[in-house]
């Protein structure tokens, strides 16, 4: 359970968990399987220093997503100042065995007049940028490599290290991350062995 011990307000879970930005709201879709979870949770809590708690649980899984500040070392050189950064953490407690577990992280398709979207990925990184002529606002996390790496380090599922060689051979779909025409990214996980469910 993320931060188990924190005090905590229970808000409306008819409320979807959301971030706003200048380009709309920022709002996030989890795929169990073949069903996607309702867009407003079982459980809602508003923590401490501006975080929000979502919960849903089913009989197979018990899915929890954290939006929080998040403070990035960014290279200034690279970058501009940041008037706000949040980051959004998932986590899922299997119950049962699973198939394919998706994250998404989505914008509203049409933005306002002047704004435009495209790429921004880079070195271990899969990112869209929205920008007009007074805001940028990148989305991103971890690619296929980076997820790699993170299986190698062992602070991701050890088996999927060795999906390295799939991360630039794009006949493999089973798992990935899809950019959504630049509109939100989604992180599809890879199953266990390469065929198998989680």
């Amino acid at each position: 359970m993320l931060l188990p011990t924190v005090p905590r307000t229970r808000l409306r879970s008819a409320d979807q968990p959301a971030i706003d930005t200048p380009f709309g709201p920022l709002t996030f879709t989890t795929t169990i399987g073949n069903t996607g979870l309702p867009l407003r949770p079982d459980e809602l809590f508003q923590l401490p220093a501006d975080h929000t708690l979502a919960r849903w649980v089913t009989p197979a899984v018990r899915v929890e997503l954290l939006l929080t500040p998040y403070d990035p070392e960014l290279d200034p050189e690279n970058w501009g100042p940041l008037t706000g950064c949040r980051a959004a953490v998932w986590r899922i407690d299997a119950l049962a065995p699973l198939g394919r577990v998706q994250f998404s992280a989505g914008l509203p398709v049409r933005l306002p007049e002047g704004a435009d979207r495209g790429y921004d990925g880079g070195q271990g990184l899969a990112a869209i940028t929205v920008e007009d002529e007074t805001t940028r606002l990148t989305v991103g996390g971890n690619d296929e490599e980076a997820i790699c790496w993170a299986a190698d380090a062992g602070s991701a599922p050890r088996r999927w290290a060795a999906l390295i060689d799939e991360v630039h051979d794009h006949s493999f779909s089973t798992w990935g991350v899809d950019y959504g025409h630049y509109h939100g990214l989604s992180w599809t996980l890879a199953p266990a062995g390469g065929r198998r469910p989680l």
